[in-house]
């Protein structure tokens, strides 16, 4: 009998004392784990030590499985964090269109006045001139 949590985990199987193969069957190495975390052999004649062997791989997987997760999540709050970082540099940088905007628009609207004045200046002088004009 196998025991597995998933077809698709990098772990190999576990197995029960009900079919205990030779003990170079058995696996004892699991290549993501550390190496403090393996699981030890387990004594083939102790239905105990098969049972806690047993545990131990089904622990060393859900740690596995936890440690995935754990990076997928990491993996997204970095993703989360550089979203945030480019929505922060849109707002300074819509803030500082905003900024160039009334500038620009109190420049216009200063360079507006002037413009009048200078009509209302060159009107003047076109009238003098007309009248000088006039009067020789």
């Amino acid at each position: 009998m196998l025991v597995s949590s998933s077809s698709l985990t990098p772990f190999p199987p576990v197995r029960t004392a009900d079919d205990t193969p030779p003990e170079d069957s058995i696996p004892l190495v699991f290549p993501e784990l550390d190496q403090q975390l393996q699981p030890l052999p387990p004594c083939h004649d102790s239905e105990e030590s098969m049972e806690v062997f047993k545990q131990h791989c089904q622990i060393a997987e859900e740690y596995h499985e936890v440690k995935k997760e754990i990076a997928l999540l990491e993996q997204r709050k970095k993703e989360l964090i550089a979203k945030l970082d480019q929505a922060e540099k849109e707002k300074v940088d819509a803030a500082e269109l905003v900024r160039e905007f009334e500038a620009l628009t109190e420049e216009n609207r200063t360079l507006r006045l002037a413009q009048s004045q200078c009509v209302e200046q060159l009107e003047k002088l076109r009238i003098q001139y007309q009248k000088r004009q006039g009067s020789s």
